[in-house]
């Protein structure tokens, strides 16, 4: 075998190692699937944003809440008989607000039960999805977050706050339509939440905790933990089977990148939640 052949056949290794190695991460996600979905009886769903080992050029591009996400999920949900419970795993930064409202209508139409899980963050977007299920199951250290909408990179109320503190007549027309939009933005949202938080709680309660999370009065990154939710009034329960965790093990960072937490199992462990051992 010449130079040129040992290089050709290294190129060709190359290029099929990574689909290969998806290939196996693929079945070894849908195995921990088959056996939660088997386990508690119902459809499980899977709205994970996270990098995978493709990438294009080498570049990992950061995935959201988009409209295939919500035309293959309302596709799922469409398949699954009205008696069948839903449980949709959630972790997600977030994403556009007409597919996270599409999501979110599709899974309250559900007759049967929908539960969903979050194994560490929904936040934005994918708050408004967690708020349509009957049930939400999240890690006692997991967050969801406010989903006060954003115009392109700022919030619509800061947007709003900035129009107010300043003299309209000095605006110009950009500035001017941008506050048109958020405020157009901000009731749709908070609209939008009122209709879903109605399945839990009376229309006065439904529509404070609306303005609470749509109207920013926190970061759009503040965390909203199950202690706070529970405070809202929310079905809130930190019993996320074993499995999820498990499942979340298989959509890791590229493996050229320097893992920054890194850590030795202790013995015995091989997947089954220490926690029942005690």
């Amino acid at each position: 075998m010449n130079l040129f052949q040992i290089v050709l056949l290294l190129f060709i290794i190359s290029v099929f190692l990574p689909f290969l190695r998806q290939y196996r991460i693929n079945a070894a996600r849908f195995k921990v699937l088959r056996s939660l979905q088997k386990k508690r009886n119902s459809q499980v769903i899977t709205l994970i944003h996270r990098q995978e080992f493709l990438s294009f050029l080498g570049v990992n591009l950061t995935r959201f809440i988009n409209i295939e996400d919500s035309e293959q999920i309302l596709r799922a949900i469409r398949l699954t008989p009205g008696h069948v419970p839903i449980d949709l795993i959630l972790h997600t930064p977030g994403g556009l607000i007409l597919a996270s409202e599409q999501i979110s209508a599709a899974l309250q139409k559900h007759p049967a039960k929908v539960t969903v899980f979050v194994p560490h963050y929904a936040m934005s977007g994918g708050t408004m999805i967690a708020l349509s299920a009957d049930e939400i199951i999240m890690d006692e250290n997991a967050v969801l977050g406010p989903v006060d909408p954003q115009i392109g990179s700022y919030p619509a109320v800061s947007i709003l706050k900035a129009v107010e503190l300043k003299n309209k007549n000095r605006l110009d027309d950009q500035t001017l339509i941008l506050a048109d939009i958020a405020t157009k933005a901000v009731k749709q949202v908070e609209d939008t939440i009122y209709r879903i938080l109605l399945k839990h709680m009376d229309e006065e309660k439904s529509r404070g905790i609306a303005r609470v999370l749509s109207q920013g009065r926190w970061t759009h990154d503040f965390p909203l933990t199950s202690e706070i939710l529970k405070e809202f009034g929310l079905s809130i329960s930190n019993d996320v089977p074993w499995e999820i965790y498990s499942l979340m093990a298989f959509y890791t960072h590229p493996p050229s990148r320097r893992p920054s937490v890194q850590y030795i199992p202790l013995p015995g462990e091989s997947g089954e939640n220490p926690r029942d051992n005690n």
